[in-house]
């Protein structure tokens, strides 16, 4: 699979995802000021700060779990691109190192 297709898949996974929460603060906003809970105003102030905070990363504890529930996504994703994760890279990396000893090893021998 192409790199930038799936990177560009991803963004966009992730435009999607700001796009609905966006939508969702909005009508839980025009229904609070439907209800009389809010006033228009104060519904705007609500879903400004609320993105800002989703966006920012300074997130209190209910969007934490936003950000947990949105890698787990990502990783899902990376998963099913066929990306490695941390400790299947590291494994790898040890496999090279053992057999570039053998290699090594070998050629000694051979040079003897």
């Amino acid at each position: 699979m192409d790199g930038n297709n799936w990177l560009q898949q991803l963004l966009t996974i992730g435009l999607g995802t700001t796009a609905i929460v966006a939508e969702r603060l909005k009508e839980a906003s025009d229904e609070w000021v439907r209800s009389g809970r809010l006033d228009p105003e104060q519904a705007r102030k609500v879903v400004d700060d609320l993105m800002q905070r989703l966006q920012s990363g300074g997130n209190p504890s209910p969007s934490e779990s936003f950000d947990s529930l949105i890698q787990q996504q990502f990783r899902k994703v990376m998963k099913d691109f066929g990306v490695p994760d941390r400790s299947e890279v590291d494994e790898l990396r040890g496999r090279i190192d053992r057999l570039e000893r053998q290699v090594r090893d070998l050629e000694n021998r051979l040079w003897r």
